[in-house]
């Protein structure tokens, strides 16, 4: 499923516009991304949270040349499915 799809789904599961339901996406895309730039984390009860999580600068290596490079520490979005989601996915088999 790609963005339209959701797009599409919404707009008629909930009697919307597809303009409405995409408004409320990327309102919801971009409220996620702010939070998670201040370093907050997002809950989403009963589909998961999204956090923030810092990488320690570490050694590399080029699969070209074999040599060794430095990596930088940085921050990551991460996701952590939460326990309804788990069971419906794991349902689905």
């Amino acid at each position: 499923m790609n963005k339209a799809d959701l797009i599409d789904r919404i707009a008629s599961g909930c009697d919307i516009t597809k303009t409405q339901a995409a408004g409320a996406i990327d309102t919801t895309v971009d409220s996620i991304t702010s939070a998670l730039k201040k370093g907050d984390r997002v809950a989403l009860i009963g589909f998961g949270t999204f956090s923030v999580s810092q990488r320690k600068a570490r050694n590399g290596r080029n699969p070209q040349t074999g040599a060794t490079i430095k990596i930088a520490a940085r921050k990551v979005a991460k996701f952590s499915a939460g326990a309804e989601l788990k069971k419906a996915v794991n349902r689905g088999k």
